[in-house]
Order: structure tokens, then C-alpha cells, then sequence
């Protein structure tokens, strides 16, 4: 039996929410699962995540793979990185050390990051729609004039 960590859509229509669970392979998406690790809420704005962390290191520790979704979420909260770090033989205190660097490295990045503008900001073109009608209809007569039977 292969398990892996992956989603199970919870939730009303329109309105996903996601429990993350350790699931044998051939299972059906929202069907039969052996555990509840997790949650993933992809509307809240940041989207939330909520792990069970160790139960997801058993999981790992004992041959669970995770979806490629799964993955990118435990690398957002730091698991792997702490799987990695326990792998190479560090101390619960270094461990910790280490992942204080990486949590107030990942703050600091997502403050300084500017804020994407929506379509709609966008700064419109200089010529005023007046001019670019014109210069249209001016192209379109030259095409056809050159083209009109003689």
C-alpha cells in the first residue's frame, strides 16, 4: 500500500477548503483516508495553513510521498526544511535556531515584496481613444482603396 499526503476538498460550493490527509494511493479524492494532518484554506487572504506537525513527520518518516500541492504547502510552513535538518543529526536546539533564521528571513521578504496593481490600476495608454479610432480608420481606407477594383 503506498499513502500519500495529499488534499480532500471540504467545504460548500464555490467555497473550497481543504483537509490534508494521509491517504492510501488508489483511494478517490474525498474517499477513504487513514488520517487528518491538516488544513488549507486558500480564500482567507494570506491563505491559512494549520499542520499537525508531528504526525506529518511520521508520515514522511515512515515512506508517505506528497502531492506536488502538499509539498509546496509544508515548504511555505517550514516542515521540510525541519525534516532536513533532523535528517542530517542536529539538535532540537540548532533545529529551532535554524528555522527562527529562516521564519524572520521569509517576513522580511514577504514586507519588502511591492503589491501586484490589478488589471484595472493599470495606467492607460497617452493617446486618447478619439486619435487611436482615427488613425484605424485611416489604415482600413488605405488597405482598401488599394485594393478597389479599377
Amino acid at each position: 500500500m503506498a499513502v500519500k499526503l495529499r488534499l480532500r476538498r471540504i467545504g460548500k460550493k464555490k467555497q473550497p477548503m481543504y483537509k490534508v490527509v494521509a491517504a492510501d494511493s488508489r483511494a478517490p479524492r474525498d474517499g477513504k483516508f487513514l488520517e487528518s494532518v491538516g488544513l488549507y484554506n486558500p480564500l482567507t487572504n494570506p491563505h491559512t495553513l494549520e499542520f499537525k506537525e508531528d504526525r506529518i513527520l511520521y508520515w514522511l518518516g515512515v515512506g508517505a510521498q506528497p502531492t506536488d500541492t502538499v509539498m509546496s504547502l509544508l515548504r511555505q510552513k517550514g516542515i521540510t526544511l525541519k525534516r532536513e535538518l533532523k535528517k542530517k543529526g542536529l539538535s532540537e536546539e540548532k533545529i529551532n535556531e535554524e528555522f527562527d533564521k529562516w521564519s524572520k528571513l521569509k517576513e522580511a521578504k514577504t514586507k519588502s515584496k511591492p503589491k501586484r496593481k490589478k488589471k484595472s490600476e493599470t495606467v492607460p495608454s497617452e493617446k486618447p481613444a478619439e486619435e487611436t479610432k482615427e488613425s484605424t480608420a485611416e489604415v482600413t481606407g488605405a488597405a482598401s482603396e488599394e485594393n478597389a477594383p479599377q
